[in-house]
């Protein structure tokens, strides 16, 4: 059975909800990572996760033009299909670059609880994404053929 479409408004709510929860759930996490990072104490590989993460993060936003990005999953009216730089092979590369930076934070805060807010982060992208492409399908008739070439969050996994 499929789930009914939300109207625009419910559209923006729901939108709004999920990057409210999102932008919460990173800010639980850089509480304890930001101090980490600050004096020197995170890993390696922490530090390796976040310049991937802001590296991807930036590539994803040059590969737009103005007014082409929303934080929200709804897609602008006037909005066009990026099919290039990291939108190649990933649908949603600026939710791979949260992630990133999410599992940097967790490995900064070395903290059990951290581990388990990135998980909730990943589940809330993950809903985030699965409005977002239906949304996109309604507005970019190429979208189907672009999802069927690009996975999700990681090229080749998921």
């Amino acid at each position: 059975m499929n789930t009914p479409i939300p109207t625009r408004l419910s559209r923006h709510a729901l939108g709004t909800l999920l990057v409210a929860v999102q932008v919460a759930l990173m800010l639980v996490l850089a509480v304890p990572a930001v101090p980490a990072f600050v004096a020197g104490d995170a890993p390696g590989a922490a530090w390796l996760l976040a310049a991937a993460g802001i590296l991807l993060g930036l590539w994803a936003v040059s590969c737009n033009r103005p007014g082409n990005f929303n934080v929200r999953p709804t897609p602008h009216p006037s909005g066009q299909l990026v099919q290039h730089g990291p939108y190649r092979s990933i649908r949603h590369p600026m939710y791979t670059a949260v992630i990133a930076c999410a599992l940097a934070a967790a490995a900064a805060a070395a903290v059990l609880w951290a581990w388990l807010v990135v998980l909730a982060l990943v589940a809330v992208l993950a809903v985030k994404s699965v409005f977002e492409e239906r949304w996109m399908s309604e507005r970019h008739s190429a979208y189907a053929a672009y999802r069927q070439r690009t996975r999700r969050f990681l090229p080749g996994l998921f």
